[in-house]
C-alpha cells in the first residue's frame, strides 16, 4: 500500500496535493483497496463550490457506495472527466491519473488539520 509523502490526508481517506492555491483531491490507495472494484463516480461541476469536510461527490464499488469529502473549501477549478468515463482507473492509479477534482482553495489555513503520510498510516493501522 502506498503513502506518498508529498500529500496530505483526511480521516475520510481523501488525499490532497497543493500547488500554489490549487488543491488536487483524490481517494487514497487504502480507500480504493477497501472499496474493491470502483464502478461509478459522481463529481461536482466545474465552477461549483466545495466546503471543507462536506460531501462533494460519490464513489460506488461492487461492495459499497461512499460519499467523497472535500479536504478544503473553494471553487472547483477542474473535474477529472476521465474517471467518470473509466472509474476503474481509481483502482489502478489513485495518486496519479485518477485524481478527482482540482479546487481553487479559499484559505491557506484549510490544510492545517490534515495528516502527513506517517500520521495517516498510523491512523489506518489503528482503524483496522
Amino acid at each position: 500500500m502506498e503513502f506518498p509523502k508529498d500529500l496530505k490526508y483526511t480521516k475520510e481517506h481523501e488525499w490532497v496535493r497543493l500547488d500554489g492555491t490549487i488543491a488536487t483531491v483524490g481517494i487514497t490507495d487504502y480507500a480504493q483497496d477497501s472499496l474493491g472494484d470502483v464502478v461509478y463516480v459522481e463529481l461536482p461541476p466545474e465552477g461549483g463550490a466545495v466546503t471543507k469536510n462536506e460531501p462533494f461527490g460519490v464513489v460506488e464499488s461492487v461492495k459499497a457506495v461512499s460519499d467523497l469529502y472535500s479536504p478544503v473549501s473553494g471553487s472547483v477549478a477542474e473535474v477529472n472527466d476521465a474517471i467518470v468515463d473509466s472509474p476503474e482507473a481509481i483502482n489502478e492509479d489513485p495518486y496519479g491519473d485518477a485524481w478527482m477534482i482540482k479546487v481553487e482553495i479559499s484559505g491557506k489555513g484549510d490544510l492545517s488539520d490534515l495528516m502527513t503520510a506517517e500520521d495517516y498510516q498510523k491512523f489506518i493501522e489503528e482503524e483496522k
